[in-house]
């Protein structure tokens, strides 16, 4: 999901018409832009390749290490969120780029309209299934804590992975219904990108779509939530019920901070980056102000439906920030972090050394070790 242009409207222009027609009014609105640098979609397409190729690096070095069986399901999570989020940016980001190009004309670009479809569909998978990989993270994280034994019982790679595969086809598959006629890719707002269209204000199957849609990843933000706060409780919990073990209740602590501070910022990132979106196409849907920013290019910049259009476009953005920001949030930073926190730490208790870079062994590795 890269939407990441700006433009502003073109007084006098016309409505864009549904997709696949030719002379979308709003591909002629982005006519009247200025040129602007293409820095910025090309800084964030490498950016999270760069990302989400170390991730996939790093994964696939830790899945092959020996005595990495009991992690191979959390790793094949992180792989393959990895994987969707660099495969998002691949196929919408040149897109952007060519608009870009193109002085921002979708015309210029997709004059017959099916690239516009292609950019939506893109759009749904590549944001629809790091939400759904999201939230099985989560729930295989508290399943490893709060029921260790059942989890080493009956998780193995094979279910995660058919569970994996689940999740991406099922969400292709949802994102092919508006090819098959239920709901609808439309030109969005400035004319330089496309998405689910909200419908028209009345009951339809643009609507169903683009609800069904938003309320699947709130549920997705809603499990990661709750199963995460499940294990910071858990792992509390048995914090306490170390206190006694001097060494146990030491390592615990150290454990139960370290996933505190990850998992509080998996649940920012995704809080931050996707409820915008999600909430205000709900607004949308609920309040009756479908398409409404059809008719922007005739009102003044300044105007409050200016400003409603100006916000659904950033929080696209926002919720395009998330496969950027995914590979740091659960792998990439959390050694990084954890040795800055060993560095302030020291300057305060003066800790040795040797105790810092114990801090830094990776929490998956410790969390596996003391619950099996």
């Amino acid at each position: 999901m890269s939407p990441w242009q700006q433009c502003e409207p073109v007084p006098n222009a016309t409505e864009p018409g549904a997709v696949g027609q030719r002379g979308s009014g709003m591909g002629r609105a982005a006519e009247g832009c200025g040129t602007v640098s293409v820095a910025i979609p090309l800084t964030m397409m490498i950016t999270g390749m760069v990302g989400n190729a170390l991730a996939m690096l790093l994964v696939s070095r830790s899945y092959r290490a020996k005595g990495s069986r009991r992690k191979r399901s959390f790793l094949l999570c992180i792989g393959s969120l990895a994987l969707t989020d660099m495969l998002g940016q691949l196929l919408t980001s040149p897109i952007v780029i060519s608009v870009y190009l193109a002085n921002r004309t979708w015309e210029a670009v997709d004059p017959s309209g099916h690239l516009c479809v292609f950019f939506g569909f893109s759009m749904t998978v590549f944001g629809l299934c790091p939400l759904l990989i999201a939230s099985t993270m989560a729930v295989e994280r508290a399943l490893a804590i709060r029921a260790p034994h059942w989890y080493a019982s009956h998780m193995n790679p094979r279910l995660t992975k058919g569970g994996l595969l689940a999740i991406w086809a099922a969400v292709v598959a949802f994102a092919l219904l508006p090819v098959a006629g239920l709901g609808q890719y439309t030109l969005q707002w400035p004319g330089t990108w496309c998405f689910i269209s909200t419908g028209d204000g009345r009951p339809s199957g643009s609507t169903v779509f683009a609800a069904t849609f938003a309320v699947l990843g709130l549920l997705s933000l809603v499990v990661t939530v709750a199963c995460n706060l499940a294990t910071i409780e858990a792992l509390v919990s048995r914090c306490r019920m170390k206190a006694t073990e001097a060494h146990s209740s030491k390592q615990w602590g150290r454990i139960t901070t370290e996933t505190l501070i990850q998992l509080l910022g998996i649940m920012c990132v995704l809080s931050a980056c996707w409820s915008p979106l999600l909430i205000t196409m709900l607004k949308m849907i609920w309040g009756h102000t479908f398409e409404h920013c059809k008719g922007v290019p005739r009102e003044a910049p300044g105007s409050e439906l200016h400003r409603e259009c100006n916000f659904f476009l950033t929080a696209v953005r926002l919720a395009s920030l998330n496969q950027i920001l995914d590979p740091w949030v659960y792998l990439l930073l959390r050694k990084i972090l954890l040795q800055k926190f060993c560095q302030a730490a020291n300057a305060v208790s003066k800790c040795s050394n040797t105790e810092c870079k114990e801090r830094s062994i990776t929490l998956s590795e410790e969390i596996r070790r003391t619950t099996a």
